[in-house]
């Protein structure tokens, strides 16, 4: 397929190449040049600017917050650019009610739309790991599932409304969140019990937590392993606040993601925005009197 990949970050740049690997035609954008002139070599093309990227098959956007998204799409009207059977991918993790907003202007335009948010770090975008959250019109998807498949080791089908992938994304970095704050926690009362963390972390691992996701985490906790970044802890905030934001729009309390957001603004004002998001152990432990 000609696609666009607007948006060559941490994750970003592993997606672009892992479609430049199945032999997808590429141009690429992103606001930092270089970022995107990395991928010349591998065959890809650089735009000058956003509009340049959407005259393919696909544009795929893979940007860092709501405001990235609404400076292209509201105030920079991208939607101009596409060719009338093009299809944005919106491949963010995003507000719902911005979600929302997309929707309604893509369909207003007589423009296709998915959103297919993804979890995964960037060692697992480099790999074409992820897991791909796909909502929308179920042709498009099928239409876009070469690019998923080349991106990631399973897509996940959530509904034909474009926000439930989303909310779904969301709901997920909450979890992923908690699951950091309750590491933290038990790591900190591990420490100051003079028990040894990676005696600790293999029990854990091997006998009730067995996920990918205790291992992972754990391990950068254990190591104390906070940078580089591979989820920055200012994003993670920039998440869990869209959380609950989705969740006061359904009138759904979540104590514990208010406990999170504190914990990781903590962390933030204690000079940790650029740390992994994991570094929210480093917080707890401090609270704790750890070194």
């Amino acid at each position: 397929m000609d696609v666009g990949f607007i948006g060559i970050g941490a994750m970003g740049e592993g997606m672009a190449r892992r479609l430049l690997e199945a032999r997808h035609r590429l141009v690429v954008y992103n606001r930092t040049r270089s970022k995107a002139s990395v991928l010349v070599a591998e065959g890809a093309a650089v735009a000058d600017k956003p509009g340049d990227a959407c005259g393919g098959d696909v544009v795929v956007t893979m940007l860092a917050d709501d405001r990235a998204v609404e400076d292209l799409f509201v105030g920079g009207d991208l939607l101009s650019a596409f060719r009338p059977d093009t299809v944005h991918i919106s491949m963010s993790t995003i507000s719902v009610a911005l979600s929302e907003r997309l929707t309604a202007m893509h369909d207003e335009a007589g423009r296709a739309f998915l959103a297919a948010p993804v979890f995964g770090r960037p060692d697992a975008a480099a790999a074409g790991k992820l897991f791909v959250m796909a909502a929308g019109p179920e042709n498009l998807i099928t239409r876009s599932q070469p690019l998923f498949d080349a991106m990631g080791q399973r897509t996940f089908v959530v509904g034909e409304k474009q926000p439930q992938a989303n909310v779904v994304k969301l709901a997920g970095n909450f979890l992923i969140a908690s699951v950091l704050e309750s590491l933290g926690e038990a790591f900190a009362l591990i420490r100051k019990s003079d028990v040894d963390v990676h005696r600790f972390l293999e029990i854990l691992t091997e006998t009730l937590f067995s996920a990918p996701i205790y291992k992972t985490y754990g391990t950068l906790i254990a190591d104390e392993k906070y940078e580089p970044a591979g989820f920055k802890m200012s994003l993670g905030l920039k998440d869990i606040r869209l959380a609950l934001a989705a969740a006061e729009a359904k009138t759904v309390p979540m104590p514990v993601a208010s406990l999170v957001k504190d914990n990781l603004l903590a962390g933030i004002a204690q000079g940790e925005g650029d740390s992994d998001w994991s570094a929210l152990a480093r917080v707890i432990a401090r609270n704790a009197g750890l070194a």
